[in-house]
């Protein structure tokens, strides 16, 4: 099987064919109609990880022509539980979530069924999963098959709340796949992984939060949690494995939205926002974005190193054939052997 990949990879074809494969209207929006200079209010919510992106969006967005006069409110916490939150009745104009089934739960009630028909596919940002050490790597990982040693303790969030945590399974499943012998290799790989998991937090960063106070010795985590860890001055270090997850994260404004939170998508979309992301560790959507002068990156001269074998969503038959093989509450792949099934 090819390992020198490009970014976007193909997982195998072996994988495909393996198999790997209204409540109405309930969220009032609180943005009103505005082409630059009236008051309005957009309503963010969002799953955990991007607040300091998007604290930093909000900021450089009210100092352009269309974002003068808008203000925001913001809701953060684990990317299921904030969809469901939407769902529910909270209040929403813009929306953002660690994986695309929080979003179309959204579809069509909340969310216009076209959200991702733009040229970013509704897609605001990308990642990737690492391993977040220790600070001076005291126990020498070097990839995937370090952290199932005995004796190795791993922090890594439920995937009952959090998207991050199903990227981070799917990373550990793909390189058992990878590595071991198809989807065969996949389970044997993922059921010592799950032996090594000290903790389960509900979101990406509580689990960061939890590592950073001592628990664990690694922490699965995005590379942009680990990169803004980095900058506010956390002990820790990361390694991006020869294999990995692509971390595709959606973006959409609610139907009821008015022109502000429609304004704001687009600026997150553009170049400048962009820019925004990868100042905070991400991965740009938009080709050609400069990623240069981000700290807290291992590797200031190439801070988003290529991955050698870069496995997409896309590689194993989309989310819909993923969460039911994979994450299905009763028989999904992952779910038992969390469950020590």
């Amino acid at each position: 099987m090819t390992t020198n990949r490009s970014r976007r990879p193909r997982f195998a074809v072996a994988v495909t064919v393996a198999g790997i494969a209204a409540i109405g209207l309930a969220g009032c929006s609180s943005s009103k109609a505005s082409t630059g200079g009236g008051s309005s209010k957009v309503a963010i919510v969002a799953y955990s990880v991007p607040k300091p992106a998007y604290d930093a969006l909000e900021s450089a967005f009210t100092a352009t022509a269309k974002g003068k006069g808008v203000t925001f409110s913001a809701s953060y916490g684990a990317s299921g539980d904030q969809s469901r939150a939407v769902t529910n009745g909270q209040a929403a104009d813009y929306v953002a979530f660690s994986i695309e089934p929080d979003m179309t739960k959204l579809v069509p009630d909340l969310v216009a069924s076209d959200w991702n028909a733009g040229p970013t596919k509704g897609l605001v940002s990308d990642s990737v999963v690492v391993i977040a050490v220790r600070k001076g790597n005291p126990k020498g990982i070097k990839g995937w098959d370090d952290i199932i040693k005995p004796g190795i303790k791993i922090v890594t969030p439920d995937p009952g709340s959090s998207g991050s945590a199903k990227w981070n399974l799917l990373a550990a499943f793909a390189h058992g796949y990878i590595n071991g012998g198809g989807e065969a290799g996949g389970e044997a790989y993922l059921k010592k992984f799950a032996a090594n998991i000290a903790s389960k937090p509900e979101s990406g960063s509580k689990a960061t939060q939890t590592f950073t106070n001592g628990t664990g010795d690694v922490l699965i985590s995005y590379e942009n949690e680990a990169i803004q860890a980095k900058q506010k001055g956390q002990a820790i270090d990361y390694v991006v494995p020869d294999d990995s997850f692509l971390i595709e994260n959606p973006a959409a404004v609610t139907k009821t939205a008015g022109q502000a939170a429609k304004d704001f998508l687009a600026f997150v979309e553009s170049d400048a926002g962009q820019k925004i992301f990868v100042s905070k560790g991400y991965r740009p959507v938009l080709p050609g974005t400069p990623t240069a002068n981000v700290q807290g990156v291992n590797d200031p001269a190439n801070p988003f190193p290529t991955v050698k074998t870069l496995t997409t969503i896309k590689d194993l038959g989309g989310w819909a054939d993923v969460n039911k093989k994979y994450f299905d509450k009763t028989n999904g792949i992952i779910t038992k052997i969390l469950s020590g099934g």
